[in-house]
């Protein structure tokens, strides 16, 4: 049989049984980890109000935490080379745990930022990168597919924790929320961490070097530059409406479930977009399909701009979760195919510094525009426009030689 032709029921057979165990470890701690930080929506009014604090201050917690775990993230992926990512990504779990107690005890705004930004944002970089730089050394054929499976996690955990935080500030109040999330964290996020496994292609053979490209000649080449400044471009895309999506929808009289209901839509957008592009990317070039899904991207911020009533807030949601699960899914893929093994996770982890300041100014200046102008019309179209530079900045990549 072809196997470009083979059923889906017989798609894992194609690769090694130890390999899909560690993408649904990898699924399962991307979920937890990024389900607790996009849930940051379900505490956006709790902490503005408890706190007195403007969408701006509140929007920074977030902005700074993302700061951290893409910045960050790229020492994570040097340790995890180096020590093997079971250590390193169950001791950023226990890290977010710890994250989320403090933050339930939090007198301040000041204490919010120090446990939600500086804990957790050290917690998600420590298990990020070294999970998804984890996954693709066990895989050739079905590189893309893999990499959707496990990256869709995010989209997993960003539909269901969001909600269930959300459920859980309506039973015990917003503190006792963060104690149970950081329960969930100690039993579900170590019981996947534990099984994260280093592939044989990724371990040093004796007297020699895993094959692939160091990591400073990678750093140094014009196609990670390319690919670092599409991150760069397209990181407030990605970001701002998981922290402004919820308050956009409350201000045009949108009930609270479902205004926070929509991070869950993107989740169910971005979880659709990582399997099924992911695995189409596969057959018609992973490339390519990362142009288009930046480009997805940009477009998708016309129709917040037009957003008047909940249907429209809710296909934006889709659209945009689609968009940016599938780029999210593509990226570790194509760092493994343009670099090989010898420093993926290393690479992986620098490449997603590029976001860090999107994530940090796009949150935080949306934010400030609002204050400013009453609305948000200006920083979509901004983010908008620069997420279409960003798919440029894709093709330049994949085109380069």
């Amino acid at each position: 049989m072809n196997p470009t032709t083979a059923a889906p029921t017989t798609l894992i057979e194609l690769e090694p049984r130890r390999g899909w165990v560690v993408v649904w470890a990898c699924f399962t701690a991307l979920a937890v980890i990024f389900g607790v930080s996009y849930s940051f929506a379900a505490f956006f009014e709790s902490f503005a109000g408890e706190f007195h604090a403007s969408r701006a201050q509140v929007s920074l917690v977030f902005g700074f935490s993302g700061l951290l775990y893409f910045v960050l993230g790229a020492f994570a992926g040097m340790l995890a080379d180096r020590f093997g990512p079971q250590r390193v990504t169950s001791a950023g779990m226990l890290c977010i745990a710890a994250a989320l107690l403090l933050g339930g005890a939090a007198t301040s705004m000041v204490q919010v930022t120090l446990a939600w930004g500086v804990g957790l944002g050290v917690g998600v970089a420590l298990v990020y990168t070294p999970a998804i730089g984890c996954v693709q050394p066990w895989f050739t054929r079905r590189r893309g597919l893999a990499a959707g499976i496990a990256s869709a996690g995010i989209g997993a955990g960003t539909l269901v924790v969001p909600l269930a935080a959300a459920a859980a500030i309506a039973q015990w109040q917003w503190r006792g929320a963060m104690v149970a999330l950081a329960a969930g964290v100690a039993v579900a996020g170590l019981a996947s961490t534990l099984q994260l496994r280093r592939a044989p292609a990724a371990m040093r053979p004796a007297g020699g070097e895993v094959p692939g490209t160091p990591l400073g000649s990678a750093l140094r080449s014009r196609r990670f530059l390319w690919l670092y400044l599409m991150c760069l471009l397209g990181a407030p895309a990605m970001f701002v409406p998981f922290a402004h999506l919820s308050a956009s929808a409350r201000d045009i009289g949108v009930g609270e479930a479902q205004a926070v209901g929509l991070v869950g839509l993107i989740g169910i957008g971005s979880l659709a977009g990582r399997l099924a592009i992911g695995a189409l990317a596969d057959r018609i070039g992973r490339g390519p399909t990362l142009v288009v899904v930046m480009a997805s991207l940009g477009a998708s911020m016309g129709l917040w701009l037009l957003a008047r009533d909940y249907a429209t807030f809710a296909i934006f949601a889709l659209w945009m979760g689609l968009s940016y699960g599938g780029s999210v899914s593509l990226m570790p893929a194509l760092c493994m195919d343009f670099f090989g093994a010898r420093a993926v996770s290393s690479i992986i982890g620098t490449l997603y510094t590029g976001a860090a300041l999107g994530n940090l100014v796009g949150p935080w200046a949306t934010g400030r525009l609002f204050d400013a102008t009453g609305g948000y019309a200006a920083a979509v179209a901004a983010i908008g426009l620069l997420a279409l530079a960003s798919s440029v900045a894709a093709w330049q990549a994949v085109r380069h030689r």
